[in-house]
């Protein structure tokens, strides 16, 4: 059984965030060249330091890449403004899989995450706020920074990056997880982490025709050896395949109590006779989390299919409360899907979030 590649109807839009010297752009630039044949909208504001030639080509060989204007995005915009920036990503012609807001190192993630989750635009959802730090400069910036700690109780990935520069790089790394709430918290060097805790992979077939720079650093990439080839080490995920329909009740009790470093869960559930109609893509990350309902497709088999990926997580202990989340009942709760329906947006609302 392969694994579900749910397509919501909205595009996911993380906020990278961090302050200056991160390393936030590195690691931007490297979801460019790794981004494993999904196309990436960047917004990136007028502090940070992106490549701009590497834009250029990018936007040359219709890469996954695009720039608005003169490539920057000021971190001063309403969410008006920021809805019209993500108006021209989120156009269907230019197929774009997700869009990464790169922030300013002086920026306040918390505004940008409240102005994503009050945006208007039916074509974008939040796809998580990702927080980098510098773990050699980690102390010396907590000292000129205090306000970092609150921002890494935002966080819902942490990306512990200059590993490799830091003394005592386990203990920023502890340091950092007694700072977080319940996010992933995911070591690095030179901002390589794997792009599938952001956003989910096309295979590269599904681009043919278009040279991107997945092709262009290809041979740079396995010359890297193991520092490319084994970043799925940083993560840990879970397949879920049941044939048994799940009970609403005991899901959104898992869903309510998921643990601390379970970052993403992607997939579609089956609710049996609480809703004969519909099978539920799910979309959470973090904290967030939302459904859609959806016709089943004709003819095929009912299953509920979810993949979890998140960092330090129990996948046994996870895989037994999804099965004890399991239920044949015939007949459905009055109003057992009630906490389902709280994270399904109504098409008409507009401006409002249920998480």
């Amino acid at each position: 059984m392969s694994q579900p590649s749910p397509k919501p109807q909205q595009i996911p839009v993380v906020v990278l965030a961090g302050f200056l010297g991160s390393g936030k752009t590195t690691l931007l630039n490297h979801l460019l060249h790794r981004s494993g044949g999904s196309r990436i909208g960047a917004l990136v504001n007028d502090f940070g330091a992106i490549e701009i030639d590497a834009m250029a080509v990018a936007g040359a060989l219709g890469d996954s890449t695009v720039s608005l204007g003169n490539g920057c995005l000021c971190c001063a915009v309403d969410a008006s403004e920021l809805d019209q920036y993500l108006e021209r990503l989120a156009e269907p012609g230019l197929g774009i899989d997700v869009i990464v807001i790169e922030a300013s190192g002086l920026a306040e993630p918390q505004e940008l995450v409240r102005m994503l989750l009050a945006s208007e635009h039916p074509g974008v959802v939040y796809g998580g706020l990702v927080e980098v730090v510098d773990a050699a400069e980690f102390d010396d910036t907590r000292a000129r920074h205090p306000e970092i700690d609150r921002h890494l109780a935002l966080a819902d990935l942490v990306v512990v990056n200059k590993l490799d520069r830091a003394a005592d790089g386990e203990r920023v790394l502890g340091l950092v997880r007694t700072l977080v709430d319940r996010a992933a918290v995911v070591p690095a060097t030179y901002g390589r982490i794997d792009p599938e805790f952001l956003f989910d992979c096309r295979p590269s077939e599904e681009r043919i025709g278009q040279l991107s720079f997945d092709d262009l650093h290809e041979a740079d990439l396995h010359e890297e050896g193991d520092h490319a080839g084994h970043l799925h080490a940083a993560y840990d995920s879970l397949s879920f395949v049941s044939p048994v329909p799940l009970d609403p009740r005991r899901l959104m009790t898992f869903l309510d109590s998921r643990p601390e470093g379970l970052y993403r869960i992607k997939g579609y559930v089956d609710f049996g006779p609480h809703d004969v109609r519909n099978r539920y893509a799910v979309h959470a990350v973090g904290r967030f989390l939302r459904f859609y309902p959806e016709p089943w497709p004709a003819g095929g088999e009912r299953l509920t299919q979810l993949v979890l990926i998140g960092s330090g997580i129990d996948a046994a202990a996870l895989e037994k409360e999804l099965e004890a989340s399991r239920s044949d009942a015939p007949h459905a709760d009055e109003h057992g899907m009630w906490g389902v329906l709280r994270y399904v947006r109504d098409p008409e609302e507009q401006g409002a979030d249920p998480a």
